[in-house]
């Protein structure tokens, strides 16, 4: 399989995960009405409980890819998606569809973490920063379209072929991988699933000081960027009042952040992956600062805010992919590990703080201006603690333990 191929793959599977969140955005408020929930909060819960269920899962996908490889658990989790998919078409009351969300979320974190260990089993520092990167430019082509599509599934045929959407591209995704993917991980590197070494793995994982504050400073980062998704609709599409115009200005916050991913790709690759997100770092509180003074007031404005959140996402595309190459850097023979425990502890948090930046939403930017403040100011302390204090430092060696 040819770069190019590679790249959009990874990119289409771990788009559907991004999918089952954006889609529904437009939908939430037919939906909920639809099925008889009409506290505007609750219907939050779609993305929520799907986001909590999909992170507490994402601690053992990796872990068993270790020992089966990860074609054979990429397939099961694009299965699952589109089976559970196509059974949420039909379902009759708010409450079977929080349970189904909630099993589609355990069955498909998958599909958001073999791909990063099949990355590194094919690249590593720099290298694997850039091609995380271009494969995260490629998958934000959803979020940049997955509103518009919700929409006009909605407008045009309802908010049920909205699952039955998602159940047909997983089916497309599912085709495309049986046929093409190889197996990638190397067969020395095959784990057994011994107690004993699954704790082993994780705790290698989670002590390693040089990985630690960058697993924690990407679950903050997630949080904050999962609050604005669950709050996005009512903050941004009646609270500041864009309307029809929401799916549009979401779209093209999502555009910022695949061009700033572009950017990255080729960054990364001059000035050194530690290099550039450390820079992200400071520029993400800084931007995150006037966003909250502006929020204050009582004048705050859409344009304001979307040109503001616009600029976080720029800071936050030379975030995500830098920091799971830099805290993946040492795992090679346990990446699925690994990879289970970065996003386990990025998707838990992120997931429950962005339930909670969501639910205190009280019609202005003021809850989720702070907490997207407090995010940045916690992952630079959480950065300065895994480099000793030793910032924008390029270190393509990456001085870490090697994990044998």
């Amino acid at each position: 399989m040819g770069e190019r191929e590679f790249v959009v793959m990874m990119a289409a599977i771990q788009a559907l995960y991004a999918l089952s969140i954006d889609v529904m955005l437009p939908a939430l408020g037919v939906i909920a009405t639809d099925l008889g929930e009409y506290e505007p909060n609750r219907r939050q819960l779609v993305i929520g409980v799907f986001l909590v269920c999909g992170g507490l899962a994402s601690l053992f996908p990796g872990v068993i890819s270790d020992r089966f490889g990860r074609r054979p658990i990429i397939l099961v989790s694009l299965t699952a998606y589109t089976a559970l998919s196509l059974t949420a078409a039909f379902v009759q009351n708010f409450t079977a569809l929080l349970v189904l969300r909630g099993l589609t979320g355990l069955f498909v974190a998958a599909m958001m973490i073999v791909p990063i260990a099949i990355i590194r089993d094919r690249f590593s520092g720099d290298r694997m920063a850039r091609t995380q990167s271009l494969v995260a430019m490629t998958f934000m082509v959803v979020p940049m379209l997955a509103p518009l599509l919700g929409q006009g599934i909605v407008l045009v045929a309802g908010w049920r072929f909205v699952f039955a959407a998602m159940a047909f591209l997983g089916l497309l995704v599912t085709a495309w991988v049986w046929i093409r993917l190889p197996e990638t991980q190397h067969p020395e590197y095959r784990q057994d699933l011994k107690p004993h070494m699954i704790f082993g793995n994780m705790r290698s994982a989670v002590t390693n000081r040089s990985a630690l504050g960058y697993f924690l400073g990407a679950a903050l980062i997630q949080g904050a960027l999962l609050g604005f998704i669950s709050s996005a609709q009512q903050l941004m599409g009646e609270a500041l009042g864009a309307g029809a115009a929401f799916p549009a200005l979401f779209g093209l916050m999502a555009l910022s952040m695949a061009s700033t991913n572009f950017i990255n790709s080729r960054a990364v690759m001059r000035f050194g992956t530690r290099r550039v997100s450390h820079c992200a770092v400071i520029a993400y509180i800084a931007v995150a600062a006037v966003h909250v003074w502006l929020a204050q007031g009582s004048s705050h404005q859409l344009w304001q805010f979307v040109a503001l959140t616009a600029l976080t996402m720029c800071c936050m595309s030379f975030l995500g992919a830098n920091f799971q190459a830099i805290a993946l850097q040492p795992f090679a023979r346990i990446a699925g590990s690994a990879a289970s425990v970065l996003s386990f502890i990025r998707l838990v948090l992120g997931a429950f703080m962005g339930l909670s930046i969501g639910q205190a939403f009280d019609g202005t930017a003021r809850p989720l201006t702070l907490a997207i403040l407090a995010a940045g100011v916690g992952t630079l302390a959480l950065v300065a603690f895994s480099e000793r204090g030793m910032l924008f430092g390029r270190r393509d060696s990456y001085d870490a333990e090697r994990i044998r």
